[in-house]
């Protein structure tokens, strides 16, 4: 499988992004899909996670009320809605697909797409 995640950019305080991940390789209607990041010197942390059984969701307490993962089974694609942003959402975000498995652990991923920055100014 293979993962692109894009949509990052700049964006002040408050404001929202819509990062999509685009998968190719493989159909993702098995995979628990992830949203992770990694904040300048920071470790990679989990963000979001959807169920491959019942598109069940979990997220970082965080990011709860204010991101939403999605995803569209039929176009291969994960979405990660995101408002209300802070200066310390401000990351690389990276998706990543989990074969059978719940998508929340970071070591727990088969496989990982290239990053995207997401930057917010206060």
């Amino acid at each position: 499988v293979q993962l692109q995640a894009y949509g990052g950019g700049l964006v002040q305080a408050g404001g929202s992004l819509r990062l999509s991940c685009a998968a190719s390789g493989r159909a993702l209607s098995r995979y628990s899909m992830g949203w992770f990041r990694q904040g300048p010197g920071k470790e990679r942390e989990f963000v979001a996670a959807i169920s491959w059984s019942d598109g069940s969701t979990d997220y970082a307490d965080s990011v709860k009320g204010r991101f939403t993962i999605s995803r569209e089974n039929a176009k291969n694609t994960v979405y990660l809605q995101m408002i209300s942003l802070k200066p310390e959402d401000t990351a690389v975000y990276y998706c990543a697909a989990d074969f059978l498995g719940l998508g929340s652990r970071v070591d727990g991923m088969d496989y990982w797409g290239k990053g995207t920055l997401v930057t917010v100014s206060s």
